[in-house]
């Protein structure tokens, strides 16, 4: 009787509810999932546990032995998740292994059958519910970010991400449940918290709805920080004169957006005064601040000038010199110096520089009446551009001593025209006044003579032209197209910031403008003691500041309003002349290019500087990713878009082709200028296309 009570004890009961303890518990090799579970879910499941305790059960069957007896353990039929969870919050010293498990004892059913269940017949929550509630654990109880992920064990990003989400307009997030809108999408809107706007853009929306198009839409009245004016002011600054820096949780936003552009100008202007004041104490007389440079000021510019150090200042300046090379002797570079070598050469190279500056000063006067802009560089940097006098205060800083009189002691402007009839007769001469002046008919006769032989005799002495024609550009191009030259020959200087933003501001323009300040600094300051300058160079000075001259006056732009292919087809040719490699100054980035154009373009980018294979890999990223990964793999493949290209070298073809068989000849280049504007023509516009 006993031992049958005691049997009927032992044999399990299924369908009831028991406590395990931990450690009892083992993985049941009938476990439909073969795939274990990742450490997240993991860590999820722990942080649950801890915070929730166990909110369902188990299901357990006995383990027994071969001949099945029980061993006292226990097979995890459902459930391994947690206990794994369980077991992770042991090792942390969260529990203990003894602990109790609440767990349903199940015989009655095929394990495998019930592992499969648990896995297959249930519905996960949808996304969106998910976000508005972790809104509401945000709202209603207060918790933040880091409180909330410790409950579920996600990172605090992530449940950052999820509360941004779930703050959504209501409307979208309907449009989300019924997959009108793709969880990237709704990520795009939430860039911002602003019901209206997102539903504004959502409107607004037609067939294309890429991510990076609904982000662009929603942050079109904002700034990057990566603008000027935002590197500039700063974040802190911005945020502490009230301003509101949107952040995107969901891609690399660099820094975020700065949501009010008026007050990002405001302070980017009152700092740039800032630094307009410090400018305007060294002694000019004003100094204005622009985020922009002003073009159109229209004033008159000087530069400075070359003038003698002090003895003072050459003495130090040797010694100087020879305590530098000294200390440099035997290393490379900054990096190999011991610290305080380092600092110390570094003190004496900036002493050298501001020694060395003073080889060049602002005239007192141009100090006294000019003045300076301040402005913003592309990268947030600020350019500071002296030596401009208005027109009212040039009178001022170079008084013109009186008007002398002209020829023979006459002001031209005080000689009243004379008629032909009232000409005196030839007999008449000899009785007129001794020194009367010529009349301007007869001036203008012989002046005509005299141009012409001047035209004749510069045509024969080719050097001579060269100095004739520097002088004139010269005298345009560095004072103010001062008439000053007798050659009728005018420059035309087009700017190129209107066409490309933030090209005056680039290397290559630094290059230009020390290249122009460089000859500036040497000009004489009178205009008309530059035909002396211009002669007294040598030969190879003087060609060099005619490159110059006529360097400035490059035109090679390809605008939709003005076509001009013979022009652009020369600056092609001029190119190849040159043997131009832009690649050496540019490269294509997502701001200078692979953002610009479209997502063939870029794989054909990829495929022409890389290879097909590489261009196949992006071919199918979103255009965002993919121009981020074509601007890595085009890094230093000195890859150019089309119209960057320098032609190869046409072959040279005779001047005329006599047709072996009629003996016509066929036109000349020369000879066929509208066959080749219409062909020019044409090209342009494929190119156009």
């Amino acid at each position: 009787m006993n031992a049958v009570t005691q049997t009927a004890a032992a044999e399990p009961v299924s369908g009831v509810e028991i406590f395990v303890p931990l450690a009892k518990l083992k993985k049941s090799p009938r476990n439909a999932r073969k795939v274990p579970h990742g450490e997240a879910a993991i860590e999820a499941l722990a942080a649950s546990i801890q915070h929730k305790g166990l909110i369902q059960n188990l299901v357990v069957e006995p383990e027994t032995k071969e001949d099945g007896t029980p061993t006292s353990y226990y097979l995890v039929t459902a459930g391994e998740g947690r206990r794994l969870a369980m077991l992770l919050r042991a090792k942390r010293k969260q529990c203990k292994k003894s602990e109790p498990v609440r767990c349903w004892l199940d015989t009655a059913n095929d394990p495998a059958e019930v592992s499969l269940d648990e896995n297959v017949t249930r519905t996960p929550m949808h996304p969106a519910d998910q976000f508005e509630r972790f809104a509401e654990l945000s709202n209603d109880k207060g918790w933040g970010a880091e409180e909330i992920g410790a409950r579920f064990g996600v990172s605090a990003s992530v449940v950052k991400q999820r509360l941004r989400l779930g703050a959504v307009s209501p409307k979208l997030l309907q449009v989300y449940r019924e997959d009108g809108l793709t969880l990237d999408q709704l990520m795009a809107f939430a860039i911002t918290e602003d019901h209206a706007r997102q539903e504004q853009v959502f409107e607004g929306l037609h067939h294309n709805r890429e991510p990076w198009i609904i982000r662009r839409d929603m942050t079109a009245s904002n700034v990057p920080a990566t603008d000027r004016r935002a590197v500039f002011v700063g974040a802190d600054a911005y945020v502490e004169a009230g301003g509101n820096i949107i952040r995107d949780l969901f891609s690399e936003d660099r820094g975020g957006f700065f949501e009010d552009a008026g007050l990002l100008d405001m302070l980017a202007v009152e700092k740039l005064r800032e630094v307009a004041a410090t400018v305007q104490a060294e002694g000019w007389k004003w100094a204005e601040a622009h985020i922009d440079y002003p073009h159109a000021h229209g004033m008159r510019r000087f530069y400075p000038q070359s003038v003698s150090l002090s003895d003072e200042d050459e003495a130090r300046l040797d010694t100087l010199s020879a305590e530098h090379d000294a200390l440099a002797e035997g290393y490379s570079s900054y990096d190999e110096m011991p610290e305080d070598v380092a600092e110390k050469l570094e003190a004496i190279s900036d002493e050298i520089d501001a020694i060395s500056e003073k080889r060049h000063a602002y005239d007192a006067n141009v100090i006294a009446y000019g003045g300076a802009f301040v402005v913003l560089h592309h990268d947030g940097a600020v350019r500071i551009e002296r030596g401009f006098i208005r027109a009212e205060d040039e009178a001022l800083a170079f008084p013109q001593p009186e008007d002398e009189v002209d020829g023979e002691g006459i002001d031209p402007e005080g000689v009243e025209d004379e008629q032909a009839e009232d000409e005196p007769e030839a007999e008449d001469v000899e009785d007129e006044e001794p020194g009367k002046p010529i009349s301007d008919s007869l001036t203008c006769d012989l002046a005509a003579h005299r141009t012409l032989a001047l035209r004749v005799a510069l045509a024969e002495q080719p050097d001579m032209a060269l100095v004739a024609l520097t002088h004139t550009l010269t005298a345009q191009l560095f004072y103010s197209y001062a008439e000053a030259g007798c050659l009728e020959v005018r420059p035309t200087v087009t700017p190129l910031g209107s066409h490309a933003d933030g090209i005056e501001d680039t290397p290559l323009a630094a290059r230009a403008s020390e290249q122009h300040e460089a000859w500036a600094e040497r000009m004489p300051r009178d205009v008309a003691d530059l035909w002396g300058f211009i002669v007294a160079l040598d030969c190879e000075k003087r060609t060099l500041l005619l490159a110059h001259c006529a360097a400035r006056t490059v035109n090679a732009l390809r605008l939709p309003w003005d076509r001009k292919p013979l022009s652009l087809q020369t600056a092609d040719r001029l190119a190849t002349a040159l043997a131009l490699d832009v690649a050496k100054d540019w490269t294509p980035t997502v701001e200078s290019y692979l953002g610009r154009v479209t997502k063939g373009h870029i794989v054909e980018a990829v495929t022409e500087g890389v290879s097909e294979d590489a261009a196949r890999r992006i071919a199918d990223m979103k255009k965002p990713d993919m121009a981020q990964a074509a601007e890595q793999l085009l890094a230093g493949t000195g890859w150019l878009p089309s119209i960057l290209r320098t032609p190869e070298p046409e072959t040279e073809q005779p001047a005329s082709v006599e047709d072996e068989d009629t003996g016509t000849v066929e036109p000349s280049e020369a000879e066929a200028p509208e066959a080749q504007a219409e062909d020019g023509e044409a090209a342009y516009a494929v190119a156009a296309e």
